[in-house]
């Protein structure tokens, strides 16, 4: 065999051509078959064998072409054996390339149909030989002619057949990657390429995991030739259904308890991570496959999935695209929750639709999954994260001031958002380290830079990754302390949160405690009243928590700080000794304070409590400090009144006056303190004797000032405060001023006294008389106010909040009301036979239930703790209801003599307040706050007079709300529902002479709050809506307040429930039947659905009735949206067949039935005669968005038809609705509302000036309207346009159905003629002044009423 290689590479060396062509001749096929085989085994010389053999075997020759094929045939076998090196196989394939244009087309065809052969086989699995099948292709395609089967084709065309023969047989998955690397080298049509990328596409779920991204970066390549998108959407699909199966395997996984998993999930995230990568890499060097990738989102998030968040995440690091993929992932982030609110909010949206994945638990996936070494993905969380708090956070309201919202609840789409990116960086924080140090640093920077914004959400996320992460905050506590040196420009409510965040590291971190301390020392000095406010805030923090402090020994304090030094820290035995020292030096700052402003005094005492509770060694310190600065306004003289000096309170600057001491305020935080220790001096044991001196000392000193303060303040008259009738109390002077500033001081210092009475008195009846003789002081003084803003034009402040506590009304309302005691009995009548106590008490709980409800908080003791204050919402709600149930109205009928609210409709009122403070602050309790009231054994008989119910009391008390279920949430609302029901049944059932619309107005509020817990589900749900059916179809009281507030709580469950345009067209039946027609000629039919619409209530309801047809409006255009941007997506092909079939689209059948109906009801509103005004420029309004958004849906038909799609007959059947029946009404509509304005005006001739008033109110509003009717035909004229379009399209003439428009250019009504040429005959008769005064006024009317 050597011997016939060295022979063939010496002829060829000579050029001995002739002889070569001889010798080659000579060998049999196997001879040359087996040299050219060892010579590539060996890898010697093979190259310049092949060369020597295409020399010798000349194309033009029959025996040259056979063997030059030969080679060919045998040279890609051996390179596809794997026998062969790599460099050896790709020489061969470069030789063979370089003569391929060579070959005659026979030759060529059948070395094609070897590559076809293979590959179908699955014998390409080295895909060394591929190379070489481009270049055959592209010398086919050259070929003029080749023989096909009996025929003859193109060489184009032959190409074109093997390619789709290729494409349809069955591939190797092992091939697929060299098949994909070399179509790039092929040229193809784009039918070919869509061929082949689908192809490919489908392979992808025969692929190990391994290989998908090494064929997705060949894919990329290959998108050059286009295709791109469709590239994009293959393999974001192909992630979505991975990620959708391990899923589902995982939940499959936990219900059976099991850890099977057919893909796992580490690999898959990584395939994931490097995919991307490919895909950004290949993005950053083609950007039109960048505008490709970002239009499929633009569009619709629908096909949104974890995998291509992270891939926008990861392409936003090109600086080019990062604003786009945010503008991006915001608009769909937004449009998610706002979708999900628009179907959460109505019935028919739910059934219509499936819920969809949100968009924000895609991104929250996508935090989770960037642990699997994403880091090309984490940097863009980060930004996204802050973009949505930015974006969506807080606003600020009037003045710059934020509105109060709890922090844990989101209701509004933006609210979520703006949660959605805290959840999003405190995910990340406490996954990837790298990201942390950012994070803190761009959170602490927002904190100190955003001054004129609101902050609270950046509060929480600091706070929340104070407590994930306290180490890593140590770490950079650098980055806390240049904040800290910042507090005393920060506003307040920003230093407030902030300090209660760090707080858990100043018991760990000496440096942070220390640098803090001495920023508050500064701050105290601080020119700025905030700075010293934030001062006092931050010293009361550490008095609050100083007692658990550990000091570190001063060698320490320079080291970073261990987790074993932190666990060590705070659980060893503090120094209480240094801590008190420390203590009592703050407590000497804070002294400071008493000299300064009434705010910061003010924040002072209302701090001082927390800190007794929390740090009880530091009482006799701080009640010392209490007791010489109450000193300093007591009068000590016995016999001297008033007892309080109220002239040191108060400081002038030049003619202001200011308040200087908050003496109430600090009588109060002196006397919950000494109550408080007085409590804890009862329960404890074995105290230190000097202690309990020096305790005794101060303690006796203050009972001895307050039972003096309560005896002479009894004594005192209003003259001994100069606050008599006679005194001046107007806010436009100092002296008015200055009375209001001590009125207020010396009502705080009345109720101060009653409740500290109260707590000595121990249900004392001498005692309840002296707290009756102080609240007659306080009333005098407070009637006197009243009737002094009563009479005062300026607008005067609001009245002062009660400085009443928490704990003292949840004892004496309960007590006043419901405590039956034998041996409280006769204390407790001296209270109870005060009438305006009795009211002022329960105003008070209701003023701290308001505030509650508007803050999240109340003053005084324990106001910021929500479990107290749930608790006061507890015991508030019980007492409230027994009280309602129990006293008959009837007996407050003295009450309403006096034009005021009864005990009752109070009753009603907190209750209301409570449920929704309840349902806004602590939704999740709402139902234990219920169940607290009692349980589920009331038993009610109603009497005829007014609302007296006996109830029977079977308690039922959860110890947590892990008791209750959503089926027991549903019972226990509406058992407390059937009896408001039965109460306002009661009501109802009496002549309207004796019904209280204000009571039933409350009780209907409180029904709609409390059916917002019935899941619409539920029997109850369904019971709840006929009940309230019936009461609309049976009440006929004319009260229109009430029956908006009754229809009102219908439409809200009738939403829940199913559509309420049925509803709605018996409401409009029911107006036009009352209001009667626009032609007064024609008579309505009498019909009566509705017994609560009525003549009075006919025009309410009507408002009523067009804001809900503007929700169904608001529901239809949604769907519209939702189906045309389904259509866009799909294929015409599935077009076709979803038209063809002849079953309307679900969708489709439902726009069109509720627009059928609210037409139907529209028509019957556009021919009632409604009062000219509001009701008349809301109808025409809700009809011009009518006509816009049946535009809106005859365009999407013509999208339908352009893709070879039917009308549906519902369709047609709406059109002929809208243009025989509603466009005439509405242009007769027009006729009305503007010739209702104009003649309205004209009053009464006997009083001309009252007509000439009337006909300006009637023309400005006329000149209003002028923009609602253009609109309108505008509208109409718009439908009518692309009605004529449709028709084209559909070849179906929907135009028959439209009338034509009434020409409004220029009109004569021939009966209004003939009465003004009437009026004109007349008025000749009249006198001649009379003439000369109306004739220049007639042509100025005429050109109005154009």
């Amino acid at each position: 065999m050597k011997a016939d290689v060295d022979k063939i590479v010496s002829l060829s060396d000579k050029d001995s051509i002739p002889e070569l062509q001889k010798y080659l001749s000579s060998l049999m096929d196997e001879q040359l078959v087996t040299v050219i085989t060892n010579s590539a085994l060996k890898g010697k010389m093979v190259g310049t064998m092949i060369k020597s053999i295409f020399k010798g075997s000349p194309p033009t020759s029959n025996e040259g072409s056979k063997r030059r094929l030969l080679l060919y045939q045998h040279c890609i076998n051996l390179c596809e054996s794997r026998d062969l090196q790599t460099e050896v196989a790709a020489d061969i394939i470069g030789l063979l390339m370089l003569e391929t244009h060579l070959l005659p087309g026979p030759s060529l065809v059948q070395l094609a149909n070897v590559f076809v052969e293979a590959i179908k086989a699955g014998k390409m699995g080295s895909g060394k030989s591929l190379e070489l099948f481009p270049t055959v292709l592209t010398a086919l395609s050259a070929c003029e002619v080749v023989a096909y089967g009996k025929g003859e084709l193109s060489g184009e065309e032959y190409r074109k057949q093997l390619i789709n023969s290729l494409c349809s047989s069955r591939w190797d998955p092992q091939c697929v990657i060299h098949l994909t690397t070399m179509f790039r080298d092929v040229p193809l049509s784009p039918e070919e390429l869509q061929f082949v990328v689908e192809k490919v596409l489908r392979m992808f779920s025969k692929l190990d995991f391994q290989e998908v991204p090494p064929l997705v970066y060949q894919l990329l390549l290959l998108s050059a030739k286009g295709c791109k998108k469709q590239i994009l959407d293959g393999v974001v699909s192909y992630f979505k259904e991975q990620d959708q199966c391990l899923e589902e395997e995982q939940k499959c996984g936990q219900s059976l308890d099991l850890e099977f998993e057919s893909v796992p999930q580490d690999q898959l995230r990584h395939v994931e991570g490097t995919v991307i990568l490919h895909i950004v890499f290949a993005i950053r060097l083609d950007h039109e496959l960048g505008r490709e990738f970002l239009k499929t989102f633009k569009t619709s998030y629908a096909d949104m999935c974890p995998f291509s968040v992270a891939l926008l995440l990861s392409v936003a690091r090109i600086q080019r695209y990062e604003e786009q993929v945010f503008d991006l992932l915001k608009g769909a982030v937004i449009k998610s929750f706002k979708d999900e609110q628009m179907q959460q909010g109505s019935k028919i949206l739910q059934d219509l639709l499936p819920p969809h994945r949100s968009v924000s638990q895609m991104i929250l996936d996508t935090v989770k999954n960037s642990v699997f070494g994403w880091d090309h993905v984490t940097q863009g969380l980060v930004q996204l994260g802050f973009f949505l708090m930015d974006n969506f956070g807080p606003k600020p309201g009037p003045f710059g001031k934020a509105a109060e919202t709890s922090a844990s609840l989101a209701r509004t789409p933006n609210q979520q958002a703006c949660k959605l990116g805290g959840q999003v960086l405190i995910l990340g924080f406490k996954m990837h380290e790298p990201l942390r140090g950012e994070i803190l640093e761009q959170v602490l920077n927002r904190l100190v830079t955003k001054t004129a914004s609101p902050v609270t959400h950046y509060l929480d996320l600091f706070t929340d990754i104070v407590v994930s992460a306290p180490m890593i905050l140590l770490e950079s506590s650098s980055k806390v302390i240049e904040t800290f040196d910042q507090l005393s420009y920060l506003p307040l409510a920003t230093v407030q949160g902030l300090l209660k965040a760090v707080q858990p590291l100043l018991k760990v971190s000496m440096s942070l405690k220390d640098a803090l301390i001495l920023v508050l020392r500064k701050s105290m000095f601080s020119s700025q009243l905030d700075g010293r406010k934030s001062a006092v805030t931050g010293f009361l923090l550490l008095l609050k928590n100083f007692k658990v402090l550990g000091s570190l020994a001063s060698s320490q304090c320079s080291q970073s700080i261990s987790s074993s030094q932190v666990q060590v820290d705070v659980h060893s035995r503090y120094n209480s000794a240094a801590n008190e020292a420390f203590c009592l030096e703050i407590l000497s700052s804070l002294r400071r304070c008493l000299g300064q402003q009434a705010d910061v005094r003010l924040m002072l005492y209302e701090g001082f409590y927390d800190v007794l509770r929390r740090n009880s060694q530091l009482a006799s310190s701080i009640m010392q400090t209490l007791l010489s600065q109450v000193k300093r306004y007591y009068e000590p003289e016995q016999d001297l009144l008033p007892p309080v000096k109220l002239e040191p309170c108060i400081s002038a600057h030049g003619n202001q006056v200011f308040l200087q001491e908050p003496l109430a305020h600090l009588l109060s935080c002196t006397v919950h303190c000494l109550l408080w220790l007085q409590n804890i001096h009862r329960t404890a044991t074995g105290d230190d004797s000097d202690e309990e001196e020096e305790e005794e000392g101060y303690r006796s000193e203050l009972l001895t000032i307050l039972e003096s303060m309560t005896r002479r303040m009894i004594k005192s008259e209003l003259e001994d405060f100069e606050l008599d009738k006679s005194a001046e109390f107007s806010m436009g002077s100092s002296v008015g001023v200055k009375n209001n500033i001590f009125a207020i001081l010396v009502m705080g210092v009345y109720e101060i006294l009653i409740e500290y009475n109260f707590h000595k008195a121990n249900y004392n009846k001498e005692s309840f008389e002296g707290i009756i003789e102080l609240f007659n002081r306080y009333h005098k003084i407070a009637e006197i106010l009243k009737e002094k803003a009563g009479k005062g034009r300026a607008p005067t402040s609001k009245t002062p909040r009660s400085l009443l506590s928490m704990a003292y009304i949840s004892t004496i309302v309960p007590a006043l009301f419901r405590d039956s005691t034998q041996s409280r009995e006769e204390a407790l009548s001296v209270l109870r036979a005060s009438g305006e106590f009795v009211r002022y008490s329960l105003s008070v709980a209701i003023q701290k239930i308001q505030q509650l409800e508007e803050t999240g908080h109340t003053d005084g003791p324990d106001g910021m703790n929500a479990d107290k204050t749930f608790r006061f919402l507890c015991d508030m709600t019980s007492v409230l209801m027994w009280r309602y149930t129990n006293i008959p109205s009837v007996v407050e009928d003295a009450g309403k003599k006096e034009k005021r609210t009864t005990l009752s409709h109070l009753c009603l009122e907190g209750l209301l307040r409570i449920f929704t403070t309840c349902q806004q602050r602590f939704p999740e309790r709402l139902a234990q706050l219920l169940s607290t009231m009692g349980g589920l054994g009331y038993e009610i008989s109603l009497y005829s007079t007014g609302n007296s119910i006996t109830v029977v009391f079977f308690f039922l008390f959860l110890e947590s709300e892990e008791d209750l279920d959503e089926g027991s949430v549903t019972q226990i609302s509406f058992f407390y529902i059937r009896q408001f029901q039965r109460v306002l049944f009661a009501q109802l059932s009496g002549e309207q002479d004796e019904f209280n619309s204000k009571e039933a107005q409350l009780i209907i509020s409180i029904l709609s709050v409390l059916s917002r817990q019935l899941k619409p589900s539920s029997q109850e749900f369904v019971q709840m809506i006929t009940w309230t059916v019936k009461v609309c179809k049976e009440t006929s009281f004319e009260d229109s307040p009430f029956a908006k507030g009754l229809l009102s709580l219908l439409f809200s469950l009738h939403v829940l429930y199913k559509s309420p345009v049925s509803l709605l067209l018996e409401l409009c039946q029911d107006i036009h039947s009352l209001l009667g027609d626009i032609d007064q000629d024609v008579e309505v039919e009498k019909q009566s659905h509705f017994a609560i619409v009525n003549i009075k209530t006919a025009s309410t309801v009507a408002m009523l009735v067009l804001s809900q047809v503007d929700q169904v409006l608001d529901e239809v255009v949604w769907l519209i949206a939702k189906k045309k941007s389904q259509t866009s997506t799909e294929k015409t092909g599935n077009g076709e067949t979803t038209q063809s079939t002849g079953n309307q689209d679900p969708i489709e059948k439902t726009v069109t039935l509720q627009l059928g109906t609210l037409l139907t009801a529209l028509n019957e509103l556009v021919q009632t005669s409604l009062p000219p005004g509001t009701a008349t420029i809301t109808l025409l309004r809700a009809m011009s968005r009518t006509y816009t958004i049946l535009t809106s849906l005859v365009k999407y038909y013509i999208q339908v038809c352009s893709n070879h799609g039917t009308l549906p007959s519902r369709f047609e059947k709406l059109v002929k609705l809208s243009g025989s029946h509603l466009t005439p009404q509405c242009y007769s509509f027009i006729t009305y509302a503007q010739s209702g304005e104009t003649s309205g005006a004209g009053a009464d001739d006997k009083k001309k000036r009252k007509k000439s008033e009337t006909n300006m109110a009637a023309s400005a509003k006329l000149l209003r309207e002028t923009k609602t009717i253009p609109d309108l035909i505008f509208s109409i004229e718009q439908y009518e346009k692309y009605l004529i379009t449709l028709s084209k399209k559909s070849k179906v003439n929907l135009m028959q159905y439209m009338k034509l428009s009434t020409s409004r250019d220029f009109r004569i009504n021939a009966a209004t003629l003939d009465a003004a040429l009437q009026d004109q005959d007349s008025s000749q008769q009249t006198t001649a002044s009379q003439e000369d005064d109306e004739e220049p006024q007639e042509p100025k009317e005429k050109r109005r009423r154009k």
